[in-house]
Formats: C-alpha cells, structure tokens, sequence
C-alpha cells in the first residue's frame, strides 16, 4: 500500500485531486496547513506525495493516479 499526502487548500484542483483518490479506492492525509506548505518551499497547491517521494504538482498527481488505475 502507498503512503499519499495530498498537500491542499481546498481549491477546485484540490478537490479534484481528493475526489479521484477517493474514487479509485485509495487511502490518504490531507495536510491542509499552508504555514507548513510554504516552509516545505511549496508555491502552489495541490501537492502530492508518495511514499515520501518528490512533492508532485496536479498534473502529475493526476497522471500518477491514472496509471495505477489504468485510466
């Protein structure tokens, strides 16, 4: 099972981004504290990250979330 932190203000991409995990079944925290983003070097949101990998932006969140379910 993958460790995924989903970095968010709650914008429209964010949400976007939550729903799809949501809907392909997975498993994940939302850190939702924009103090904590900025001190990671975060400039934008969403954010996520797996198994404490490189911090991915929405559009490769989303490819990621495609390929491990194939669509």
């Amino acid at each position: 099972m993958d460790y995924i932190v989903v970095y968010s203000t709650h914008c429209p991409q964010c949400k976007i981004l939550e729903k799809k995990l949501q809907l392909a079944g997975f498993i994940f925290s939302v850190v939702d504290d924009e103090e904590t983003m900025r001190k990671m070097g975060m400039k934008s949101a969403p954010g996520m990250q797996v198994n404490c990998g490189p911090i991915m932006n929405f559009k490769e969140a989303i490819t990621w979330v495609k390929e491990k379910t194939n669509g």
